[in-house]
Formats: C-alpha cells, structure tokens, sequence
C-alpha cells in the first residue's frame, strides 16, 4: 500500500481508506512503532535527542495493552517521521534493526565520533583553489560580480566541505518521476525508509541515510532536518561494504512543485557524488540530459549512471537500451568508466527483483572506500568554474604592446607637438646666427632694412596659429586611439574595455602638457652656442670691410686731388674687400651648416623624448599597468585549469 507523509495522513484516511481496513492497520501500527523511532534518538547522524514540546511521546504499548494500543493508533502517524504503511515483515524488520543498530553504535561513542577528522585535499587541488581565489582577487575590479558568482561558490563550497568529515561520502540519488529512485534507496537501506507509491510526486523533501556516525555536519550542510534522517538496516556485512557512506534520496527533478527542482538544483551543488536513475521509458529525457548531464559531463568521475526497472524489459532489450543510454552519455560528453579509465559507471539493474543490486552496492563501496569522491568533486567543481571563465581570460592569439606600437605612438606624439619643425627652426636659428656674425655688413644692414618694412602683427598669422593648435590636438587623439586599439588587439572583452579606459583617462589634459612640454624642451634659452672659428670669421670680415673703407678712401682722395693719382692701389684695395666679404660668408655658411643640422637634430631629439616620456607617463604605463594585470590573471587562470587532484 502508498504510504504517505504525517501530514496527508488524515485526509488520505478519509478519502481512501474503508473504516473495518483501518482497524486492522490500526492494530498493526503500535507494533513497529517503538523500533521505528530508535534510530531518531541516535547520536552521531545529527537527529534530535528529544521531542519538542510539540511532539510529546505518547505512552507506548507493552505487553498485552492491546486496548490502549488501540486508543493510541489514531496518534501513530503523528510522531514527526515519515509516514508509512508497514507489513508485519517490515515492523519485524525494523525491530531487528533497532537491536543490532543499538549494539554496533555503543562502542562507537568515543570522542571521535562526533569529531570526525576533516577532509585534506592534496598539493595540485590546494594549488588550483589558491590560484582561483587569486584569480577572483584580482579580477574583481575587471569584471562583475555575476561573472564571478561560481568561482566564489566554488571557493566557499570546497572550503566549507573541508571543514566537514574526510570518511564520509555524500551520495546523492536523483531520478524523474516514476524512476524508481526512492525504490533504490530503500533496497540500498535495507529498510522501507523514502516513500514510494504512485502519487506524483511521491518524494517530497529529501532524506538522508548514513551508515556509520560522524556526518551530522555533512547533513546539516546539505539543509536535512533531523526528522529526515534515517540509519540503514544495520548488518554486519551492510557495515563493512558502505561505511562511511552518506545516501540522499532526493525529490523528483522534473517535479511539478517548483520548491522540489530548486531543492534538487541546491544539493546537487553540494554532494560528493550523484546516482543517476533512469528508467526505460525516459532515460533520452531532454530535461535530464540539457539541464543536468550535459552541464555536468566534467563530473563524470563523481557521477553513477543507473538504468532501473530492466525487469520490465524482455530478452536482450536491457542491453540494447542500456547501449543507446551509454550513446547519449558519450553525446553528452560525459566519460564513460570503462576499461580501467576515469568515468561515470553505468549499470541495469532491479530495485523491485533486486537484479544488479550486489554490483551496485560493490561499485558503491569501492566508491566510498576510496575516500576520494569530495576532492575529485571539488576539482570537477573548480574545472567548470574554469571552463565558464575561459571567454574572460584565455585568448587564442598573443597579446601585449608591441615596441613598434610604442614607437609609433612616440612618433605620432612627436609629430603632434612639431617636434619636425623645432629642429628646422633650430637649424635655421643657429644659420642665422652665423649669417650675423659672419656676414658682411652691408648685407645686414639691407636685411635690417628689410625686416623693419613688414608688417609685425595681423590677423593671419592669429588664425594659423589657432588652426596648428587643434590639428595637433586631434593628431594627439588619434595617436592615444591607435595605441589603445594594438594594445587592446586579442584581449578578452573586459580586459580590452579596461586597457582603453586607461588610455582615455591618460589622454585628458595630454595635449596642454605636450605644449608646455614644446615650450620648455624646444629652443633653448639664449642665442645658440657659437663655434671657435667664428672670431676669427669675424676678424676677417672686419677686414674686408677695412679694405674697402680704405680703398674708397683713397680713391676719393685722388678725385680730390688730395692724393697722388694711382688707381691701381686703391681699386685693388676695394676688390678685394668687395669680393672677399662676400666669400667669407659663404665659406662661413658652408661650414656652419654642419653644426647646425646637429644643433637642429638635438633640438628634435629633446623634444621627441620629452613628448615620448610624457606619453609614456600618462597613456602608456597605465596601459602597461593593464596588460600586466591582465598577464597575472593569465597565469593564475593557467594554474587552475592544471588537472590533477586529490585526498591525502
């Protein structure tokens, strides 16, 4: 008969039930009822020691009080378990396991029992969660919290599940509708513990089983209450093959009830390890296979694949669904544990015949012997945390700032502030120089003359002036943009976006620091340095100017009759003043343009590396700064998708 939770127990009475069948069960229930709440008193697996004011015990029936059992059948279902319809077989059952839970669980009282000792995860599994929590560290100002909500969940779980017992495994047992997964947790107990029927759904909240002491805290993690907590059917054989072993039967996860999906959802994140069962008729359910295999093919090795009721399956009809459910598993990427490599163990068995059981339960043991089932958990936990982190950090392409980007972007900010143009104007300033000191006199008197003839202010000059001034400022944007995009080249999205945003905040104010860069850097104060040959120029230039001065002196002289008639001394005079000035100064401005060019270069020079060390303050080493960032969480992230882990 369906059995039914102490809350439906009224109704389904007065619905289902005829009065003279009622009497008789009633009869029934005072019997199982005293082995029945032993295993709630139990310390160790975390029930409570004592009923609430609420839940009072009622008096039980001994002896022959067959009357006052009677009177107290109507209270049977009340006692905050779950409800269930018991045979005679089932009360004998359980009495049986009253007395044999009582003797093993006395000498297991010691102070270890209730301290059990905690989980250690091994170097590469502690390595890759010290790296995942760097990596969360440093990307927290980078990206959302969204983004990282798995990893700190990973991070909190795998710490949290450290804390707890390293000799318990949590196996968790999830299922459809009409699976018969509460069917299997009960032959696995031993003992009718879930309720099993036809009502769907049948399981309503789910129900923890431990084989030996110490996993309260585990079960308290997983949110059980201790109404909901249950010991096996305890054998001496049953002892030795699951020790240590932890089994939830969970409610079904294609439940209607939505609370039944999100309690699944909750504490698959939390178990060790997870029973799949399925049954022939929906084990290529699309619900099972996109919601939950499909995302949790990296936990294959944590994870029992069971194809129930194969008793319902004729001939050779159990090997061919079982061939297509390990068809569907390989299409979903979930490996497969077979020929000795690492998988999900796939079995056909009978809860209700009990065919495939003892394999089961031998997988089971070894599973749990291992005591490896949480490290390989928490590593599969931190592969798909890694796994859905990989568009944020991995890259198919080498990234970075290249030298030649850098110098590009000197050179745009060099010619952005006329660094080109201050070296001309340099050379032409220190040509100047020595056209003054060199030239002949009269030539610059005439370009004195000149000079003061043209206009010294105008409206022109003022309009050139504002137009250089933006051009170079949009040269400057255009240079920090440039640099910005080869930076940002292969990054991630959040990372290109952070290295751009860099840049932006580098280029405010870039082009008024250039200019005042231009105008401290550019020409030097003063006239420019004069070369040693340039007195003796001069001297010779005086010279000249002597020559002619005394040549036409004389000649005037004899015009007026002062001096002897001789031409030829005076002309000769003269020509050579007159033609050798002239050749000075060209001898001087051929070799002044020597060290004017390189007066020019180092001009330009001063000024390239003035504007080059201001951009590269400003735009390129908080763009470096990025890159950077973003090379650590690289690394971090190459540590923590290394495979390998384990228990010590």
């Amino acid at each position: 008969m369906d059995s039914r939770s102490a809350d439906e127990a009224p109704s389904f009475r007065a619905t289902k039930e005829a009065p003279q069948p009622r009497a008789a069960e009633e009869k029934e229930a005072p019997k199982p009822r005293a082995a029945e709440e032993a295993p709630q008193s139990r310390p160790g697996d975390g029930a409570p020691q004592s009923r609430s004011t609420d839940e009072a015990p009622k008096p039980r029936p001994t002896g022959d009080a067959t009357a006052e059992a009677d009177s107290d059948s109507s209270e049977a279902w009340d006692d905050g378990l779950i409800a269930r319809r018991v045979t005679e077989a089932t009360a004998a059952a359980l009495a049986a396991e009253r007395a044999s839970a009582s003797a093993l669980e006395t000498p297991s009282r010691g102070p270890g029992s209730h301290n059990p000792s905690p989980l250690a995860f091994d170097g590469p599994l502690r390595s890759r969660l010290d790296a995942l929590r760097e990596l969360v560290g440093l990307s927290r100002t980078r990206l959302d919290s969204r983004t990282l909500a798995e990893a700190g969940r990973v991070l909190d779980e795998a710490a949290s599940r450290r804390k707890l017992s390293g000799r318990h495994t949590v196996v968790a047992i999830a299922g459809a509708t009409g699976s018969g997964k509460s069917q299997l947790f009960n032959t696995l107990a031993g003992v009718a513990i879930s309720e099993t029927g036809v009502r769907r759904p049948t399981t309503a909240a789910p129900i923890a089983c431990s084989w030996s002491d110490g996993a309260a805290g585990l079960i308290d993690r997983l949110g059980i209450p201790g109404r909901l907590r249950r010991r096996p059917l305890q054998s001496p054989e049953a002892e030795t093959q699951l020790r240590g072993l932890v089994l939830v039967d969970l409610p079904d996860h294609d439940s209607a009830a939505v609370q039944h999906r999100e309690q699944v959802d909750r504490i698959l994140k939390l178990v060790d390890a997870v029973i799949w069962v399925v049954d022939p008729e929906k084990y290529a359910d699309a619900v099972l296979h996109e919601r939950y295999l499909r995302p949790m093919a990296g936990h294959a090795e944590v994870m029992f694949v069971v194809l129930n009721q194969v008793d319902r399956l004729p001939g050779d009809a159990a090997d061919q669904v079982l061939d297509d459910l390990r068809r569907l598993l390989d299409e979903d990427g979930v490996a497969l544990g077979e020929h000795g490599e690492p998988g999900a163990t796939v079995l056909a068995l009978s809860a209700l015949t009990g065919e495939g059981i003892g394999e089961l339960r031998e997988a089971l043991g070894q599973f749990v012997a291992e005591r490896g089932a949480a490290a390989r958990r928490v590593a599969a936990d931190v592969d798909s945390a890694a796994a859905e982190l990989r568009p944020v950090y991995a890259t198919g392409r080498r990234v970075g700032l290249s030298e030649d980007a850098r110098e590009e972007f000197a050179a745009r900010l060099a010619d952005a502030v006329g660094a080109t143009a201050a070296g001309e104007a340099a050379e032409r300033a220190w040509l100047r120089n020595a056209n003054r000191a060199c030239g002949t006199p009269w030539l610059r008197l005439w370009r004195w003359c000149q000079g003061r003839g043209e206009p010294s202010t105008g409206r022109t000059p003022v309009r050139a002036l504002a137009d250089e001034e933006a051009t170079a400022r949009q040269r400057v944007e255009q240079a920090v943009r440039t640099v910005s995009d080869r930076a940002s080249a292969g990054l991630p999205a959040p990372w290109a976006q952070a290295v751009r945003e860099a840049a932006v905040r580098g280029s405010q104010g870039l082009s008024e620091a250039l200019d005042d860069l231009a105008a401290r850097a550019g020409l030097p104060p003063g006239r420019p340095p004069r070369p040693g040959w340039w007195p003796v120029a001069v001297l010779v230039q005086a010279w000249m100017t002597l020559l002619q001065i005394v040549g036409g002196l004389w000649l005037v002289g004899q015009i007026a009759g002062v001096m002897a008639p001789n031409l030829g001394v005076p002309v000769l005079l003269m020509v050579c003043g007159i033609v050798g000035g002239p050749l000075v100064e060209w001898g001087c401005r051929m070799a002044a343009r020597g060290p004017a060019r390189r007066y020019g270069q180092e001009a330009e020079r001063r000024l390239r590396e003035a504007a080059a060390s201001c951009g590269r303050a400003r735009v390129l080493d908080p763009v470096a700064s990025e890159l950077l960032r973003y090379r650590e969480v690289r690394e971090q992230y190459a540590r923590v998708v290394r495979t390998g882990a384990g228990v010590v």
